[in-house]
This record gives structure tokens, sequence and C-alpha cells, in this order.
């Protein structure tokens, strides 16, 4: 059985500048994102209250909720460093 040789493009070839900078846009907004969850729980939000709280339930899922409400405040505009993220990584990119 005989190999050949494909001379077939690879991703980073194929890829358009439009599609680079999509796949930028959405990781510097997944990064901005992962950052907002970490300060919302430095903050506090979402630790359970000592009445009338959910349980372990609650401290359970508290994460899942500052993880989404950080995505939203993201998809609203966030606090500008998606922006600065994904300048920084085009500039690198060129």
């Amino acid at each position: 059985m005989e190999l050949q040789q494909t001379n077939a493009p690879s991703a980073s070839q194929t890829s358009s500048p439009v599609t680079q900078e999509a796949q930028l846009m959405t990781v510097a907004q997944s990064l901005e994102a992962a950052f907002l969850s970490e300060m919302l729980k430095s903050a506090g939000v979402g630790e359970t209250p000592s009445a009338f709280g959910g349980g372990a339930g609650e401290d359970q899922f508290a994460s899942f909720m500052r993880d989404e409400q950080a995505k939203q405040m993201t998809a609203a505009g966030g606090i500008g460093l998606a922006q600065s993220m994904f300048d920084a990584m085009m500039a690198r990119s060129q």
C-alpha cells in the first residue's frame, strides 16, 4: 500500500481574517467573563445567606449563577477588558 502526500492547506491558511477576528473576540469575551466571575465571587455574590438560605444545593450551584451573570455582563458590554485583550491579540497576530 502506497501513501501519497497531499498538500492540503492548514487550518491557519484557510481561515479568513473575518473568522480569525471573530474567534479572537470570542476568546477575549470568554476571558473577560471568567475574570468577572472571579470578581463576583470575591465580592460575595451567590453566598448563602445565614437565614432562609437554600442549603447545600444553593452552595453547589452558586458558581453556575455567577458564571452566567458574568457572561451576561460581558454580552452587555462588560468593562472593556475583552476589547483590550482583542486589540492586543490582533496586534500580535499581524
